[in-house]
């Protein structure tokens, strides 16, 4: 068997793989009911608003300011 031919099998074997993981994970995510969705999202909601009040209650320094500056810059 000729190199190209195997290198077609490694991808569609890659193709089948990557199939397989979005259709598990798509099922984990609409085994939830509307009521668990809206619990998750409530209690996401209500840590993020607990750490920003912790984050605003402490004064940024220069070095905290300059590192969150250069995680936006370098996330473009």
């Amino acid at each position: 068997m000729r190199w190209w031919k195997l290198l077609g099998l490694a991808g569609a074997a890659g193709v089948v793989a990557t199939g397989v993981v979005v259709v598990r994970a798509e099922r984990r995510r609409r085994a939830y009911t509307p009521d668990e969705v809206r619990e998750q999202l409530h209690a996401r909601f209500a840590q993020a608003v607990a750490a920003e009040t912790v984050e605003a209650a402490e004064p940024e320094s220069r070095r905290t300011r300059l590192r969150a500056w250069a995680r936006r810059v370098l996330r473009r």
